[in-house]
């Protein structure tokens, strides 16, 4: 498939509104593996290949498994994910298909077991963004299989 428009390039304004929440993320106290982990699974859902690529690299240059990405699809299932990163990864997809209009009430009980009120918005927040980014990525076609891991990182300062 070829590139709509080269984002990275021509949208610099445009994308540019979503760096400060990209700086607040970056200042949350939620752990940034915890947050690429989210990531990378609302990218698989939402079918963004520049994501899925940016994500997993990051992922994997922080310590991240090979075997945790090539399950997070099924991380139901899978026995190695903490009750904390379930709980992340069930809000995460509950947020992002909202299934009948809302999060049901079984998956926020969960997640305030997990997280502070002040971590479950920053998490809100952080699913929020990876959607925005994956919906831009998908709509312009933005190529994946170049990024550098860190290549984006907003610094924490």
């Amino acid at each position: 498939m070829e590139p709509r428009i080269n984002v990275m390039e021509k949208a610099q304004r445009a994308v540019k509104a979503m760096y400060g929440l990209g700086a607040y993320l970056a200042k949350s106290p939620l752990e940034s593996n915890l947050l690429n982990l989210v990531y990378f699974r609302v990218s698989q859902i939402n079918g963004c290949a520049f994501c899925l690529d940016m994500h997993s690299k990051d992922l994997r240059a922080a310590g991240e498994t090979e075997q945790r990405l090539y399950v997070l699809n099924a991380w139901r299932e899978a026995p190695f994910y903490t009750d904390r990163e379930r709980a992340a990864l069930s809000w995460a997809e509950a947020v992002t298909q909202l299934s009948g209009g809302e999060v049901p009430d079984d998956i926020y009980e969960v997640a305030r077991k997990q997280f502070t009120e002040e971590e479950l918005i920053d998490l809100t927040m952080a699913v929020i963004a990876i959607n925005s980014y994956n919906r831009i990525n998908i709509a312009f076609r933005t190529p994946a299989g170049d990024y550098q891991p860190g290549q984006f990182a907003v610094p924490a300062a």
